[in-house]
């Protein structure tokens, strides 16, 4: 499936976009169900791996691997489309490691994001200035990288039957 994305000009509408508000009820124990109030975007179930929850839905540190994917999938695909280059497809995986700091909290030591979007063979050269600027693009990624290291791999592959 191509992807064409369509550059929209900022606006009031886009600005009260850069806000936002939603809600976190406890369901039981551990597990909170968030509610985006986003129309037909239905709530999402968090929970804590066990012994605290029982793994009923992400915990918070793959939701921050998922913002930190979708966020920077956005900011290549964003750049690929104004440089008119067609994307195929989009992978991404993520790779997260926990540590412990000087007091003994287990915190996110860092995270590693591989894009492999599917282009054509003959654009990939002309990926050179996406991949030089997209990241600085992803506002989670720029809000992340001062506490977590975020490491971010981009393997073009040619779509399937090419060249």
């Amino acid at each position: 499936m191509a992807t064409n994305v369509a550059i929209a000009p900022l606006t009031a509408a886009a600005d009260e976009e850069r806000a936002f508000a939603f809600d976190v009820d406890l369901v039981d124990a551990f597990r909170q169900r968030v509610d985006f109030g986003l129309p037909g975007v239905p709530p999402l179930d968090v929970d804590e791996p066990p012994p605290l929850g029982t793994l009923g839905g992400p915990n918070p540190a793959r939701l921050l691997g998922a913002a930190l994917a979708s966020c920077l999938g956005a900011s290549l695909l964003f750049c690929l489309g104004r440089a008119r280059i067609t994307v195929h497809g989009l992978h991404t995986s993520v790779e997260g490691t926990m540590t412990r700091n000087e007091r003994g909290r287990l915190r996110v030591g860092r995270i590693r994001v591989r894009l492999d979007p599917v282009i054509a063979v003959e654009d990939q050269p002309r990926m050179a200035r996406c991949l030089e600027v997209f990241e600085d693009f992803c506002v989670v990624t720029a809000s992340v990288r001062p506490s977590v290291p975020v490491d971010v791999q981009v393997t073009p592959v040619a779509p399937t039957g090419a060249g």
